[in-house]
């Protein structure tokens, strides 16, 4: 699109998540008039740690955020899955885009809050609820909770995997639950029982659990996360420090008693829920992005990554194409394929045979390298 076309496109985007401050952030780049709008009263993202791949790191320095990122993060040379005894299963290089080859391991809060501090004042409106989106084909209006409304050339649904965006005009699917719930917690390095020694993510299997230890350096802390497998679909299920360390039983004895340490009050637990692929994200007026298009299982790693790729495609498409169609259009042919098998992937089974087609979605020189 033309340069006059593009200052002259209002956008709102729905959410102000990781994919909607992304696209945000992306689409402002553009000349764009961007508004987010945003439910809660406040951004918060709560849980643990997170990786930000080589290729998202080099959108933040297209961007020219990759310093306000990159100074709250911890940055990581290789991965490393083990059995739960601690034997060596998998040791990899993060894949490399570029030049960049470190993927760096920040805290979901500071994150958050880096991305939202890199979006002009003014942009994000907090307080807004989304409780309808009408296509008109030639634009939309977003009407919000207590009946305010906004009317725009292109609305951007971020708004994550219970998106009302996608339920409304897209697919009415329910989220899909995995059979598992996800128990994350951050904390002291001291208290790891001396298992972080250096900037990179290890994580262990055995029985149904992966365990996760991802350092944050420059936080004095790690983030350490369970993935069990667990019946109750409960959104967010009861679970006590007993249930807990049923999922660490026979695991290296310094996981065991990192669990045992815990303390419960500042333990996130989630059952673990993805969405079955989208057929299509997008109509003339109206494009889903991040989670609301692709939600994905954790166990790539991949969700926010994904979600900063798609503001950053999207952004492409509108410079590369003719119209707003067909960059819609061309940012769904770039984007779906590749989420379409982060998803597929994401559901694998992950027993210790399988990893070393699963992760991180490619194959590994040599599984069970030193």
């Amino acid at each position: 699109m033309q340069l006059s076309d593009l200052k002259n496109l209002k956008i709102a985007v729905v959410g102000a998540g990781y994919g909607g401050a992304a696209a945000a952030k992306a689409l402002s780049l553009l000349g764009a008039r961007v508004d987010v709008y945003e439910q809660a009263s406040r951004v918060r993202e709560v849980g643990a740690g997170i990786g930000l791949r080589p290729a998202t790191m080099n959108r933040f320095r297209e961007w020219g955020i990759f310093d306000a990122i990159a100074d709250v993060t911890s940055p990581s040379d290789y991965f490393e899955i083990l059995t739960a005894t601690g034997d060596p299963i998998m040791k990899e290089t993060w894949p490399a885009d570029g030049e960049q080859v470190h993927t760096h391991l920040i805290h979901r809060g500071d994150f958050i809050d880096a991305l939202m501090g890199v979006l002009p004042e003014g942009m994000v409106h907090l307080g807004h609820k989304l409780e309808s989106v009408e296509d008109k084909g030639e634009g939309a209006v977003l009407t919000f909770a207590g009946g305010a409304t906004t009317e725009t050339d292109l609305v951007v649904g971020a708004d994550g995997i219970k998106s009302v965006v996608r339920h409304q005009l897209f697919s009415q699917k329910s989220p899909a639950f995995s059979g598992e719930h996800a128990y994350r917690t951050v904390i002291s390095t001291d208290a790891a029982h001396g298992m972080v020694v250096d900037d990179n993510l290890r994580m262990y299997i055995g029985r149904g659990t992966k365990v996760y230890l991802l350092p944050l350096r420059h936080r004095g802390q790690v983030s350490f996360d369970i993935t069990a497998l667990n019946p109750d679909g409960t959104w967010a299920p009861q679970v006590t420090k007993e249930d807990l360390l049923k999922t660490v039983e026979g695991f290296d004895e310094r996981l065991v008693a990192i669990t045992r340490d815990l303390d419960m009050d500042t333990v996130n637990i989630r059952a673990v829920y993805d969405i079955d692929p989208v057929d299509t994200w997008h109509t003339d007026s109206v494009v889903l992005v991040g989670d609301a298009a692709h939600s994905m299982l954790h166990h790539q790693g991949q969700g926010a990554n994904s979600a900063i790729e798609d503001g950053g495609a999207l952004a492409d498409a509108l410079k590369q194409a003719g119209s707003l169609k067909e960059a819609l259009a061309l940012y769904q042919a770039t984007r779906k394929p590749v989420t379409d098998e982060l998803q597929r992937i994401s559901r694998q089974g992950w027993t210790e045979e399988e990893i070393s087609d699963v992760f991180p979605g490619q194959k590994p020189a040599a599984a069970g390298q030193e």
